[in-house]
């Protein structure tokens, strides 16, 4: 009876254009006559007119892309009533795990956060949205990009908070590593960030060694910096020690303890320590790296220790690290995880407060400072790299062994950057030679391209000595080798045989770029970029040039044949001869293309000799 009577109250339903699933309608027609049939599986796409309506047509999704937006409450800030770092710590690892697990389909463990820059504050009642998605899959380790902003609901304005990059590992069964399927980028943002995910893997790699190399150039005496009125606080006197009990809310759904959980009481243990050193309530500005050494498990106690490392006029550094064992204390500690943490002390108005002083322990507390400053440094020099506009003049940025990493990452990135743009227009093609042009604010961007029988491998070792340049472009007259920074990095001193408006021959003072390709489909990239040496200043004789962006993009197309790209990004004052014709591709970048195919066929064979 009952049935029945349900049935027709939905039959009735259907009569006064109510909706009914057609499911229910199978279900209550069929279902209680005893029909042990299952509802019809709907086709693919059908009922999801909702969802696609949210996703723009003409943008790709991005099937490991995650977004998640957190009402910030009172249990979620600190005594200001802002959105405590650790806490929003815990959800920007959550929400790159799941998108990092979207992509492995297993699994999948912190390995590093990169260096996170916080800008404004959140408060309570406000919506923080994060979107995590993968920019590349390598080997068993992927990157995720996650950005950060959170919403006024009064409002309804956004507001950008931080940008990071995480590296997570797949793990299978017993902890193996898992081999992940590549990532087709879609969209021209992920083409980009899809390739510099490989110059900042190499970025990662060299970070301890950059460190390194710029504390045995440096003074190994400590020198503290004086300040009026200020008395040197002890180093020890800011150090901090908490143990925490790892239980079964603090672990992932792995059992392992949660990388989150982990970032948010060295966070917790820092702010300690930096509020010892100045007395008051201070506000963490930077985190450099979180680096996870191990992993673990619900437990184990975790030892979090912090000192004051180094006080600058206006920010301070707080070294932490975090320690595991188990019940028994005889057992060696395990070292987790450690980070180094910038903070300021903000005044009434929000400007930063001048901090004491802090004096060193001998040994290690020298050792520590010392470091301090060298990273400060880093950050220094790396910030004015990346923030370096292509509008002001000089385009050239200082070259100096501690930023030498991150201008190389700079000119590559560069370059990169170029490439993966979307709308570049074809403006001739002339038998083999194909070149198009890109018109972006107030530069013009320039593509020559040509298909070559010669492997991509000969190609790039031939293109990347500019040594030989004069070979097969006239408007190169010579170029020195200045100084061989490394295996991929060189700085040349280029003279050219172009006159400028003085009537003078211009020189350059150019870092080329060497990268072979990280994995299958990456190019081979030559780039090049202007830098100043001290060594080498503009000269009367000459007219300084710059360039802020060209280069090289080799692709194999099969054993024998390579499609060879010349990129340039024309700026004022630089190649007078680029400007020339431009709409009607001036015969003059054919002829030096052209030569520059005769070049690459006549010594490929010589260069094979000489391997």
């Amino acid at each position: 009876r009952a049935a029945l009577l349900l049935s027709r109250c939905l039959l009735k339903m259907v009569k006064e254009n109510f909706v009914v699933s057609e499911e229910i309608l199978s279900f209550c027609c069929n279902g209680f006559q005893g029909s042990t049939s299952p509802p019809r599986a709907r086709d693919p796409g059908e009922g999801e007119e909702a969802v696609g309506a949210m996703a723009s047509p003409s943008t790709p999704h991005n099937p490991t892309e995650v977004q998640m937006s957190q009402l910030v409450l009172p249990c979620h800030t600190n005594h200001r009533g802002e959105l405590s770092t650790g806490q929003l710590l815990k959800w920007m690892d959550t929400a790159a795990c799941l998108s990092a697990e979207r992509h492995a389909g297993c699994p999948c463990v912190t390995a590093s956060m990169d260096d996170i820059y916080f800008e404004p504050t959140i408060s309570v009642g406000q919506v923080v949205n994060i979107k995590a998605k993968v920019n590349r899959a390598f080997n068993s380790s992927m990157e995720v990009g996650i950005q950060v902003s959170y919403e006024d609901l009064c409002s309804g304005k956004h507001y950008s908070i931080c940008k990071a990059y995480a590296t997570f590992v797949a793990q299978g069964p017993f902890g193996s590593k898992v081999k992940l399927k590549p990532l087709t980028p879609q969209t021209e943002e992920e083409k980009i960030e899809h390739s510099i995910a490989a110059e900042r893997r190499r970025m990662r790699l060299v970070h301890k060694d950059t460190l390194k190399d710029l504390l045995t150039r440096s003074p190994h005496e400590t020198e503290q910096e004086t300040r009026d009125g200020s008395v040197a606080v002890p180093a020890e006197k800011t150090r901090v020690e908490s143990v925490e009990l790892v239980l079964p809310p603090h672990a992932n759904h792995q059992g392992n303890t949660f990388g989150g959980q982990i970032m948010a009481w060295m966070e917790n243990v820092a702010t300690i320590t930096a509020s010892r050193l100045c007395h008051a309530h201070p506000t963490l500005r930077a985190i450099e790296m979180f680096h996870f050494r191990g992993p673990s498990q619900v437990g184990d106690r975790l030892v979090l220790k912090a000192i004051v490392n180094n006080a600058f006029k206006n920010s301070m550094e707080v070294g932490v690290c975090a320690e595991a064992y188990g019940q028994e204390m005889s057992i060696s500690r395990r070292h987790i995880n450690s980070a180094f943490m910038t903070f300021v002390v903000l005044d009434q108005e929000g400007k930063p407060r001048t901090l004491p002083m802090v004096a060193p322990e001998k040994g290690e507390g020298e050792r520590r400072y010392r470091e301090a400053s060298a990273r400060k440094k880093i950050r220094l020099d790396r910030k004015y790299v990346v923030s370096c506009k292509q509008t002001e003049v000089p385009l050239s940025v200082p070259w100096d062994q501690s930023n030498k990493v991150y201008l190389s990452y700079n000119n590559v990135s560069a370059l990169k950057m170029l490439v993966a743009k979307a709308n570049w227009t074809l403006a001739r093609e002339k038998e083999k030679v194909r070149m198009y042009t890109l018109e972006e604010d107030k530069f013009l961007s320039f593509r020559i391209e040509i298909s070559v029988r010669i492997t991509a491998s000969q190609a790039f070792a031939l293109l990347s000595d500019l040594r030989r340049r004069h070979e097969w472009d006239r408007h190169y007259l010579s170029a020195e080798l200045v100084q061989q920074v490394d295996d991929d990095d060189m700085i040349y001193h280029v003279v050219g045989q172009t006159l400028s408006q003085e009537n003078k021959p211009q020189d350059f003072v150019i870092l080329a770029s060497r990268r072979k390709p990280c994995s299958k489909g990456d190019p081979y990239v030559v780039a090049f970029r202007s830098v100043t040496l001290p060594t080498h200043p503009a000269s009367p004789s000459y007219t300084r040039g710059e360039t802020i962006c060209s280069g090289f993009c080799i692709w194999p197309e099969s054993e024998e044949m390579s499609k060879v790209a010349y990129y340039n990004q024309a700026t004022p004052g630089y190649l007078n001869y680029v400007t020339t014709n431009v709409a009607g591709l001036s015969s003059d970048f054919c002829a030096t293309f052209e030569a520059c195919e005769q070049f690459l066929l006549k010594n490929k064979d010589d260069l094979i000799v000489r391997l």
